[in-house]
């Protein structure tokens, strides 16, 4: 189920107003297999909807729909798992909620954070921010790429580098053991998603050959 080497966050706010729908979808043409819906502003029914939205998109490219903290969305538009945070339940809790199928997430901001949610029963963790975004501010400084490279050392289960990744650093975070990347706005704010995706998988692709 992790079998993905981007995992794609939304921000409505980022698309320089076309519909959140059509960027996804885009970015699906283009290869991406992963999708996390983070629109935390929105209100319950107006999320339902747009997770309604994105679910038959993810559906009809056989990709997988991750929401965000909103168990309740998940379970009701019958998406394939959630996404959880420090803020969140606990990862050991949501799992036994949900069951063992369904897929967990974490964001990990340190190599404890990590380890925990392991521990707990998640399926893969997004950790960083591995380089500076102004988005992570609010975590501290960025972890750089010695600390991820030696918490994807340490940690069993996938881990994605996630903050300030893009086309041009992409391949330092996967050659530091990167399971794949996990990113906002290097997709979501492109003028054209469906390309920025291809060039991506394309140079991660790359990465694992050369590797």
């Amino acid at each position: 189920m992790t079998d993905f080497s981007i995992y794609l966050i939304t921000d409505r706010h980022q698309t320089a107003g076309r519909p959140l729908a059509k960027v996804v979808d885009q970015a699906l043409q283009g290869g991406i297999r992963a999708i996390q819906l983070r629109e935390k502003d929105l209100p319950g029914r107006d999320l339902y909807d747009l997770a309604m939205e994105l679910r038959q998109l993810t559906d009809s490219y056989d990709a997988l729909l991750i929401i965000n903290d909103r168990l309740d969305i998940a379970l009701a538009t019958n998406a394939d798992g959630v996404h959880l945070g420090a803020g969140s339940l606990p990862v050991a809790e949501a799992r036994r909620l949900l069951g063992a199928e369904p897929v967990i997430g974490y964001s990990a901001h340190s190599l404890q954070e990590a380890r925990l949610a392991e521990k707990e029963g998640a399926n893969f963790i997004t950790l960083g921010p591995v380089f500076y975004t102004s988005s992570k501010v609010a975590y501290g400084a960025p972890l750089g790429l010695q600390l991820f490279r030696e918490a994807c050392a340490t940690i069993s289960i996938p881990v994605y580098a996630l903050g300030g990744i893009n086309l041009l650093n992409c391949n330092e975070a996967m050659a530091a053991g990167a399971h794949g990347i996990a990113l906002i706005s290097a997709i979501i704010a492109a003028p054209d998603p469906l390309s920025i995706t291809k060039c991506l998988l394309q140079k991660i692709e790359k990465n694992a050959i050369d590797s």
